[in-house]
């Protein structure tokens, strides 16, 4: 299995566990789904038999079997939907004073095969527009999960510490917001976005959506890669 290929089966498999986890699946539920996270982040090292890659699994397998049983596996679960957006929104905000160009700025010229002071103004501007409103998007949904994170019953945080929040939603709440709502809102945003640019933008490089996604994955690794650079 291709590195790519691993990681999209545990980015899916993420969610589910965690979302397992906090509806009544325990301590080993949740203990699947962080060492799902653990996977993600070494894919690359233990597809390519590296040494520290298989020692910091070992250490992570370790580390969850000697947290089983404690409160530390379930507070741990609320932390990676609100890191992980708010990673995204940072990504894409300082994108924007970057001399290579907004996120978005940079895939649709790899798209249209040129440089992106090579766009069209007003696809330029577009873009950078779009890359702002991803940026607000996740922003917004990091602080909708860090509060929702706080102030869920009986595993959130404030609980947890033994503060009694003024306003409460139950943990399969949050569970279903930061686990499953949370990837339908960016997908229908993306999607909800493709719609308007083919209205607004109606001559483009690719016939349909199917095809929009063809061409985007066909970008490669190494671009998808190099895109979060600085």
């Amino acid at each position: 299995m291709s590195s790519t290929a691993l990681r999209l089966v545990l980015a899916i498999a993420y969610p589910l566990l965690a979302h397992w986890a906090s509806h009544g699946g325990g301590d080993h539920a949740a203990a699947l789904a962080l060492l799902d996270l653990v996977l993600l982040v070494l894919a690359d090292g233990l597809l390519q038999r590296r040494v520290w890659a298989w020692s910091l699994l070992f250490a992570s397998v370790l580390g969850l079997w000697r947290l089983a049983g404690t409160p530390a596996l379930q507070l741990l679960l609320l932390a990676p939907p609100m890191l992980f957006t708010g990673l995204l929104a940072w990504l894409f905000a300082r994108s924007l004073a970057s001399p290579r160009g907004a996120l978005i700025t940079r895939i649709v010229a790899a798209m249209e095969q040129c440089e992106p002071a090579q766009l069209a103004p007003e696809l330029h501007r577009y873009s950078r527009r779009l890359t702002a409103a991803w940026a607000w998007l996740l922003a917004g949904l990091t602080v909708a999960n860090g509060t929702l994170a706080l102030i869920a019953v009986p595993d959130g945080v404030l609980a947890r510490l033994g503060h009694a929040p003024m306003i409460t939603v139950p943990q399969e709440q949050w569970s279903w917001f930061a686990n499953i709502l949370n990837y339908g809102i960016v997908g229908g945003f993306f999607v909800g976005e493709y719609a308007l640019r083919r209205r607004w933008f109606p001559v483009r490089p690719y016939r349909n959506f199917i095809d929009f996604l063809r061409r985007m994955a066909a970008l490669g690794p190494r671009f998808w890669r190099e895109l979060f650079e600085a």
